[in-house]
């Protein structure tokens, strides 16, 4: 089945009707009635509704319970370490006083304070500095974790390239650390096709499996053992991260064994769950990595805010890094200068932090029961694909993300032309038509990459109370269905 032998000739096809396509799914956005719902939010001021809530590009309203606690400490004296203070508690509510936290303004603030206060060699002292190295699977994201040293081996040296608005020092390479490496892993099971109009090679992971992957990491591991100071991944816990194979309990077992590896040769485990609710998803604890990373203004609902969760022993250095660790005259905490004091949150930030964890920490389900009710749409709307593609989606509910992951890497299974699959460079050249596709429609889209897309709760499809709205996100999927019907027409591999 299928118009086209090879699939760059479908990819080359898809990127000459760019603007057909764009032209259908703003036709069929008139028919469903998503043109109408935006129109009407607009007229309300209240701007668009979409995919996510989950993208710092265009976060989420703020709800009620964030707003009224946010408002009442405006009005309040109350010195910023107190604030600090109260967040470290709830964290060793949940997870124990073996654990500490720090704030910090955004994700990748925190991402960057971890591997500077725990990956990076030091570089004061008699004699040159040397260089360290930190492993990382080969996995989606990578500009995150994975963009912080020169990547090893060299057929990775350009990973990071294209994915900022800007290329050289002032971009995404620009951010790497001084005599920094970043061993990068393929993993057991994993997929790296090129695909996307955009060819590059894609990291399909819905078959990973993790006691599979721990030969590769160990041995990576020994090789690079002399200059070793750490490991990273993601923190999510779907299929098409790599994540969907589990323990009893729910954990990943990758996550674990990443761990134990990392615990064997005395380096940090340092996970980046950006898209994730502290207390709700990735448990460190059964993980048993040593430090977290969130963005808090993402599935939280938090305002702008990072956050650093994390065993004490590696939490002293992220917090000295921040400045709060202490007085030099003696104290348990302060708000101080240090070498990462410009990624200070303030307290606007510290607010919305506390609040999005005291309904993490005290009623989850207002978290969790929108997921549970935008899976059920999601599963039915997607009965209305076309019949030729429906075999190879599956989907998975992710509470880390309030979310749902909709995975289709198996539609290229047993090598027929599958529905078509946009790299993460396609995203950042704007040729991603599922991203861009939903942008004509109207809608604000999601992250649709790698054979992946992920549909998260929040943009004007919760209420301010944080209830879903149901019509509001089962039009949101119709347009998605939509949109995926028409491209997969256009790619050859549907009438």
């Amino acid at each position: 089945m299928g118009k086209f032998k090879y699939k760059t000739q479908m990819y080359k096809h898809l990127h000459a009707n760019i603007a057909n396509i764009y032209a259908e799914a703003k036709e069929a956005a008139k028919k469903i009635g998503i043109a109408d719902e935006v129109k009407a939010l607009a007229d309300k001021g209240l701007g668009q509704f979409g995919l996510t809530g989950g993208v710092s590009g265009c976060p989420a309203p703020l709800r009620d319970d964030v707003l009224a606690f946010s408002e009442k400490e405006a009005k309040s004296v109350k010195g910023l370490a107190g604030y600090v203070e109260d967040i470290r508690y709830m964290v060793k509510d949940v997870y124990g006083d073996g654990y500490d936290a720090c704030p910090v303004n955004t994700c990748e603030a925190g991402i960057w304070t971890c591997y500077t206060s725990m990956f990076a060699p030091p570089v004061q002292g008699p004699g040159e500095s040397y260089r360290a190295r930190y492993i990382a699977p080969l996995e989606k994201h990578m500009h995150h974790q994975a963009g912080y040293g020169r990547p090893f081996p060299a057929k990775y040296k350009d990973i990071v390239a294209d994915r900022g608005s800007t290329a050289g020092e002032l971009g995404m390479m620009g951010k790497r650390q001084y005599n920094l490496d970043t061993v990068i892993v393929p993993l057991a099971g994993a997929r790296y096709d090129n695909h996307g109009i955009k060819h590059f090679p894609v990291p399909m992971l819905a078959d990973v499996k993790g006691e599979a992957s721990r030969a590769t990491l160990e041995a990576n591991a020994d090789r690079h053992a002399p200059y070793l100071t750490g490991f990273t991944s993601i923190g999510y816990e779907t299929p098409g991260y790599g994540y969907g194979d589990k323990d009893k309990e729910g954990t990943p077992i990758l996550q674990k064994v990443i761990a134990d590896i990392a615990k064997k040769y005395n380096v940090p485990y340092v996970v980046d769950c950006a898209w994730g609710l502290p207390f709700v998803g990735h448990n460190i604890v059964k993980t048993g990595a040593d430090a977290i990373v969130y963005s808090m203004d993402k599935a939280t609902g938090s305002s702008l805010c990072g956050l650093i969760i994390g065993k004490e022993d590696v939490m002293v250095n992220a917090r000295r890094a921040m400045g709060m660790h202490g007085d030099r005259y003696g104290s348990i905490a302060s708000y101080g200068k240090a070498v990462n004091v410009a990624f200070d949150p303030g307290k606007e930030a510290l607010c919305g932090c506390i609040a999005a964890l005291k309904v993490l920490k005290d009623n989850p389900k207002l978290m969790t029961e929108p997921v549970d009710q935008m899976y059920d749409i999601i599963v039915e709307e997607f009965k209305a694909l076309d019949p030729a593609i429906k075999d190879g989606f599956i989907f998975t509910k992710s509470y880390n993300s309030c979310a749902v992951e909709i995975n289709y890497e198996h539609t290229w299974k047993a090598g027929k032309m599958g529905v078509p699959i946009f790299s993460i460079e396609d995203m950042y050249a704007n040729t991603n038509i599922f991203q861009s596709g939903v942008g004509a429609m109207g809608m604000v889209p999601t992250i649709a990459y790698d054979g992946n897309i992920y549909v998260s709760t929040g943009l004007n499809t919760l209420d301010d109370k944080g209830a879903l709205i149901p019509n509001r996100m089962r039009l949101a999927i119709k347009g998605l269905v939509a949109l995926i019907n028409i491209t997969s027409k256009y790619a050859g591999i549907c009438d």
